[in-house]
């Protein structure tokens, strides 16, 4: 089971980068890209209220938009997903 659910698309600068650095921590995520399917955009936006990506939301029900990479990584820290 993925431990994030990942909302992106390739030509976002700040999804590919998110993305990358949950490849580098070993996350395990499910991607869905609002590109490729016009539903996953609509969900996005009802989670966060906004059109930005990307949307990165946890089994908690937490969720971040367009996070820092310093932001990323406490939210996985937090919930134990990286060392």
């Amino acid at each position: 089971m993925a431990d994030v659910t990942y909302y992106g698309a390739d030509w976002c600068v700040d999804c590919r980068r998110s993305k990358a650095q949950m490849d580098s921590l070993g996350i395990k995520y499910e991607e869905k890209n609002v590109e490729q399917e016009a539903a996953y955009a609509v969900e996005a936006e009802s989670i966060s209220g906004r059109k930005n990506i990307p949307v990165i939301v946890f089994t908690d029900g937490e969720f971040l938009v367009e996070p820092s990479n310093a932001a990323l990584e406490e939210a996985l820290a937090k919930r134990n997903l990286i060392g």
